[in-house]
């Protein structure tokens, strides 16, 4: 008798992803931490960052329009960096939206380019 497949969705493998890097990110703050110049972050803003880019990806992974998975996310002092391609402008558009809309970004730089 065979058994059913599971299907296996991609918030199915982010949503751990974020909990270990949740696990990762507190081992940082308690290994000490330096100061942030123009070009270097301080370990919170690092940690800020890093919890930014992740709920932007997740934000890409809800999405019905944007495909994550063509879609870089780099994040330093809360300026959000999308790059890669994408096939509308439309989808270019709706990840500046989203990742706009992230809880501590400043500004976003929407570098994706449309095939």
């Amino acid at each position: 008798m065979n058994s059913p497949m599971k299907k296996t969705s991609l918030s199915n493998i982010i949503a751990p992803l974020v909990a270990l890097s949740g696990f990762s990110l507190g081992l940082v703050l308690s290994s000490g931490g330096c100061a942030a110049t123009p070009t270097k972050e301080s370990t919170g803003e690092y940690v800020d960052d890093s919890a930014i880019t992740l709920r932007v990806k997740a934000a890409f992974v809800n999405d019905p329009v944007v495909k994550a998975l063509s879609v870089n996310v780099e994040t330093f002092k809360g300026i959000v960096q999308l790059s890669g391609f994408v096939n509308t402008s439309a989808e270019k558009a709706q990840a500046g939206r989203i990742a706009a809309g992230i809880k501590g970004v400043t500004d976003v730089k929407n570098n994706i380019t449309v095939k």
